[in-house]
């Protein structure tokens, strides 16, 4: 497994998504009796409940799978050590081609990780732009595609660990 197929999450943030997984999975007995009721209410064509309960059964059962293959893969507490190298778990400052003076900075992790509280963007070590950064060193060029089809160019100023 390369650190690009895994996801990189804080134990807090690890803790937070398996209570949820819990939490759905005990709720399972519950949703199940909900749309046994709304059954027995009468013809399934005209039943408005028993369709919103089956509804609500499939939205649970998918954020199941989510959850389960996202902390599956999960890092938890691995932020790396060393700066300087682009790594998920980094908080990188880039600079695009041709704009040396604006500078963008944001950390290489998965957006479920919320770790930030919106005081930096996260970017996905699996997006365009972290793929492209991941084992980049400071100094390092590196270019990648975006969806139009455009290649960019972004150069890595500053690769750090990041630090709650």
């Amino acid at each position: 497994m390369t650190d690009t197929q895994v996801t990189w999450l804080t134990e807090e943030a690890f803790e937070r998504l398996k209570a949820e997984l819990d939490q759905l999975i005990a709720n399972r007995p519950i949703i199940a009796a909900e749309i046994n009721d709304r059954r027995e209410e009468g013809d399934l064509r005209e039943n408005g409940g028993y369709h919103a309960a089956r509804d609500e059964q499939g939205q649970q059962e998918a954020r199941i799978r989510q959850l389960q293959d996202l902390l599956s893969l999960a890092k938890v507490g691995e932020a790396p050590k060393k700066s300087g190298v682009a790594l998920p778990g980094s908080v990188v400052t880039v600079f695009y081609d041709g704009d040396e003076k604006d500078t963008e900075t944001f950390l290489i992790a998965t957006r479920q990780e919320g770790v930030t509280d919106g005081k930096l963007e996260v970017y996905s070590p699996n997006s365009p732009l972290g793929h492209a950064l991941i084992d980049a060193k400071v100094g390092e060029e590196r270019s990648y595609t975006v969806p139009s089809g455009a290649t960019v160019k972004v150069t890595l100023v500053k690769a750090e660990p990041y630090h709650a």
